[in-house]
This record gives structure tokens, C-alpha cells and sequence, in this order.
């Protein structure tokens, strides 16, 4: 599609409720005129984690309550769009389905344009809503459900270089805060207990270090944590509070390891010019510095989009959107809830992806 497009995003793959205007002119930089994220960190915070059932019903109980505010906050009218873009995979699939069911509802009763897009795409092409960046790039994506290395070459052309076999690093930083105590979402409790910890006391694994390739695996790391954890509590009677600054600040560094080289290794694969990173565990400060590092010592410019983009968000589905349609997809509204979408379809399934395929 040529001329300016307006969008409207709809997120709800994980446990954001996320909706958000993008609008984006020929020649221009993409503005996002609004964007609206309801949580629900309070609703599974007794749980440790994010319970699907829930996360569901919130999303179906909010979604028209985000679209609202987005609208409202752009100061526009659902008559003011040019079409609708929603996450329809990969996620939670009843909280992919309530985002899509709404995405369906208003395009049937508007008329407008529906495209469905992949959770993963949008993180990917953040940077290009940010900065305006130009293909091909490096992209690590690093989450809560994901972790991918991928040579970006087009809004539909994603090359998988490696992902993780087991854990995303998300997932394992959540999973060991609860190993720990510490409330959730574990990816910011553990940073802060590790700011106050020595990286260096106890000896952590670097899973596949030792393996070609820019695969990873990130579960081996967190059962290493357990079993310290619980070698401190029988020496101990109980996990003293600089033990745990330590375990968190030992296991934050082993991941920050895994994932400088094994993006190295791409850079020096790909020789592509630009490093970019993106999604919930991109916020983290420490990896954040080790990425740049890598990147400047391999003369490539380092891109991370703002911390509020870095986590799920309708803007970022809104831009890929755009993405798809300037890309020449065609929209519809025959689109369908997807638990596994993976970006690069003519890559293997990543080993554990389980019998109904890969998941990403």
C-alpha cells in the first residue's frame, strides 16, 4: 500500500493487555500517537508466574477498554484508520484468541482492513519504528518465551542463525527468582538483588559455550542455581541474604556470557553492520552493556529501542503491520490464533519444540 497508513495494534500474546495508534508517512519516521499497556503483574502475583487462564480472562475483560484509551489518547476514531493489525501468534493461545476475536469484531464491523502479525516480527522490527534502521541487520531477541538470533533481510524475511533448545532467558530469570524468593516478574528482582552481589563467588555454567553454532540453552543454568541454593541451605540452615545477592548476580552474568558470544559468533557470520536487540529481557542493564561491548568490538553500531518498546506493546504490532501491508500482504479477515508461529519457516525445529512443531 503507498500513502500514509494509520493503524491500530492489538497485543495480547503473554500477559499485557496492549493496544496502540501508529501511523506512519512515506519518507517519514514511523509515530506512534498513542499507546496503552494494562498489566497484570498484580493478578498472578500469587502464583509466581503467569497463570494462561487468567491472563485470558483479563485480556478478554480489557482489551476494548485499551482500544478505547488508545483512540482516545491519539484523538482519533476507529473511522480515522487505515486498518487493523493483532498479534495472532506465537503466545498463550487463549490470550492470542481474545486479541484476535476483538481484532475480528472491529473489522467486521467497520470494514477495515484486519492483517494478523507475528509477536515475534513486531519485536524484530522495532528498531525500524525507533530509528528508522535499513535491512539487513543482526537482531537478538531475548524474552520471556523467546530467544532468537535472527538476520533481519525484510519485513518478511527472517533468518534464524540460532535460538534456544530449552529455556528462554525470560523464563529462566523468572523461574530462578522463584528458586530464590523473590517476587515476580523475576527478570527486574533479580537484576536488583544482583546489583548488590559478587558475579564471581559461585562457578555457574556457560551452557554450549563449547558447542559451534549460536544455539543456546539456558535450563542447565537454572538447575545449577537450585542445587547451590540448596548446598547453602544444608550448610547454612537457610539461604543467608548476600548468598542470594551472589546466586543472582552469578547467574546474571553467566547468561549475559552465553548471550555476548553467541552473538558474536553472528556478527562475525554475518558481518552485518548493525547489532539490535529487543524484548522483556533487553531492559536489563547488565546484559545491555555486554551486547553494546560486543558490538563496538566488532565495529558494528549497537541499537536498543526504548525500555517501554523492549516489553510487549501495541505499537510495535501496529508498525509491523504497516510493515506487512507496504510489504504487499495481503490483508483479510480470515485469520486464526496461533500457539506456534515460527519467523523463519524453512529453519529446523529447534530440539524440544515438542510434536505440534516449532513454537517460534
Amino acid at each position: 500500500m503507498d500513502g500514509t497508513l494509520t493503524l491500530l495494534g492489538l497485543e495480547s500474546s503473554c500477559d499485557d493487555t496492549a493496544a496502540a495508534v501508529v501511523r506512519h508517512v512515506p519518507g517519514q519516521a514511523g509515530a506512534i500517537l498513542s499507546s496503552v499497556v494494562l498489566g497484570q503483574t498484580a493478578l498472578h502475583a500469587a502464583f509466581g508466574g503467569v497463570v494462561p487462564e487468567i491472563a485470558a480472562r483479563a485480556h478478554a475483560e480489557r482489551m476494548d477498554l485499551a482500544v478505547e484509551q488508545a483512540l482516545a489518547e491519539a484523538g482519533l476514531g476507529l473511522r480515522d484508520l487505515d486498518g487493523i493489525a493483532v498479534t495472532s501468534g506465537p503466545g498463550l493461545i487463549g490470550g492470542v484468541l481474545a486479541g484476535v476475536m476483538c481484532a475480528r469484531g472491529l473489522a467486521a464491523a467497520t470494514g477495515l482492513p484486519l492483517i494478523g502479525v507475528n509477536h515475534l516480527a513486531g519485536h524484530a522490527l522495532t528498531p525500524r519504528l525507533t530509528d528508522g534502521l535499513v535491512f539487513p541487520y543482526l537482531m537478538l531477541l531475548v524474552s520471556g518465551g523467546h530467544c532468537q538470533v535472527l538476520l533481519v533481510e525484510g519485513a518478511e524475511a527472517f533468518h534464524r542463525l540460532g535460538g534456544t533448545i530449552d529455556d528462554a532467558p525470560g523464563e529462566a530469570f523468572d523461574k530462578v527468582a522463584k528458586l530464590l524468593g523473590l517476587p515476580q516478574p523475576g527478570g527486574p528482582a533479580v537484576e536488583a538483588e544482583a546489583a548488590m552481589g559478587d558475579p564471581a563467588r559461585f562457578a555457574l555454567p556457560r551452557p554450549l559455550l563449547d558447542r559451534a553454532g549460536c544455539d543456546l540453552s539456558f535450563s542447565g543454568l537454572k538447575t545449577a542455581v537450585l542445587r547451590l541454593r540448596d548446598a547453602r541451605v544444608a550448610a547454612e540452615g537457610g539461604l543467608r541474604l548476600q548468598d542470594r545477592r551472589d546466586l543472582c548476580a552469578g547467574f546474571q552474568a553467566a547468561v549475559a556470557d552465553v548471550l555476548a558470544e553467541k552473538t558474536r559468533r553472528a556478527l562475525e557470520q554475518t558481518g552485518v553492520p548493525v547489532l539490535a536487540v529487543a524484548g522483556g529481557v533487553a531492559a536489563n542493564g547488565t546484559i545491555r552493556a555486554r551486547l553494546q561491548a560486543v558490538a563496538t568490538a566488532a565495529g558494528a553500531r549497537f541499537l536498543a529501542p526504548p525500555l517501554r518498546l523492549c516489553t510487549d506493546n501495541g505499537a510495535m504490532i501496529a508498525w509491523a503491520g504497516i510493515e506487512r501491508l507496504r510489504a504487499g500482504v495481503a490483508p483479510g479477515t480470515d485469520l486464526v490464533a496461533r500457539p506456534r508461529w515460527p519467523l523463519d519457516g524453512a529453519a529446523p525445529a529447534m530440539i524440544g519444540s515438542g510434536k505440534r512443531g516449532a513454537k517460534a
